[in-house]
């Protein structure tokens, strides 16, 4: 079961919704693998991705929305700083008891809910924000 990018989440930062594209491309991966029964093979995969992804995806929204005067900035980056926890949890999950069934459940709930309610809430909002100031 895909998780499929339509235009209509794009923010129009063309560096944000490039990376978008690809956290939905990981995540297809993952989803991909576990309908395959290799679930346990690419979760470790994702979470290598996602250390690096939250750290440069995360960085660059919030730069932008400082940047432009975001209203939201405080409540954006604090959703932003709860996925820092639970993914940390995640990732320490991982690296404690390994890529079981738990844990690769776990990371696709907790992504595909970061995908429809961040990404498709959330960052719409930037972009729209973008769009009136343009």
């Amino acid at each position: 079961m895909a998780i499929e990018w339509i235009e209509d989440l794009s923010v129009g930062v063309n560096e944000i919704d490039n990376q978008h594209k690809e956290l939905f491309k990981r995540i297809n991966n993952l989803l991909d693998a576990c309908t395959q029964g290799k679930g346990k093979e690419e979760v470790g995969s994702v979470i290598k991705f996602l250390e690096d992804y939250i750290i440069t995806h995360f960085n660059a929204e919030e730069a932008i929305q400082k940047k432009n005067g975001y209203p939201d900035y405080e409540t954006h980056k604090g959703l932003h700083d709860e996925f820092r926890k639970n993914f940390s949890e995640l990732k320490n999950r991982f690296e404690t008891k390994g890529a079981g069934l738990y844990l690769v459940l776990l990371t696709n709930r907790t992504i595909v809910d970061w995908l429809i309610n961040h990404i498709g809430k959330m960052d719409k909002a930037i972009g729209a924000f973008l769009k009136k100031r343009a």
